[in-house]
């Protein structure tokens, strides 16, 4: 019997972040939770307040082992891409404060692991993530993508498990 590991996901955002949590023992994955955190704020800083202490409350009730978040990509608009990487630094502090391993994936990583193209659009993405975690209802899309990031992950760190378990190498070390 395989470990279970809790993932949380985090599709990072300076107005609208989604969170995706799910267990996972490398092959398989069950669905937790999932949701949107509407930022608000008048300042910048009262926005990456509200995202570090909401991110703190999801953590200490769900109680996830580690984080998976997606990486900046450059927007069109410079000032957009510096609020984006602000607020994934929030949401990485708020990680790093429990000691939480934090991974990070590139966006077609992630719709190459969940959807099998890196071109996929949200649409495609919400409807895998419906479909891998059995879910009765399309999540936001927001939501699916956080989701997605943690199915990701999971893949990354089953592959990982079972090259390590395969070759004797744990942790880069000979068993």
């Amino acid at each position: 019997m395989r470990a279970t590991t809790r993932i949380l996901g985090i599709d990072p955002g300076s107005r609208l972040m989604g969170y995706g949590l799910i267990d996972s023992d490398g092959r398989k994955a069950s669905y937790i939770a999932s949701g949107c955190l509407k930022v608000t704020g008048k300042s910048l800083p009262d926005k990456l307040g509200l995202i570090f202490r909401e991110l703190s409350e999801l953590l200490h009730s769900y109680e996830p082992q580690q984080l998976a978040i997606e990486n900046v990509f450059m927007h069109r608009n410079a000032d957009s891409a510096l609020k984006l990487g602000q607020a994934r630094g929030a949401a990485i502090c708020a990680a790093v404060t429990r000691d939480l391993p934090v991974a990070e994936y590139a966006p077609r990583e992630i719709k190459l692991a969940v959807v099998g193209k890196g071109g996929a659009d949200k649409a495609q993405v919400q409807h895998m993530v419906r479909v891998l975690l059995n879910l009765s209802k399309t999540p936001q899309a927001d939501a699916a993508d956080a989701l997605a990031i943690a199915l990701c992950h999971s893949y990354q760190q089953g592959a990982l498990d079972r090259v390590s378990g395969a070759t004797g190498l744990a942790g880069g070390r000979l068993r």
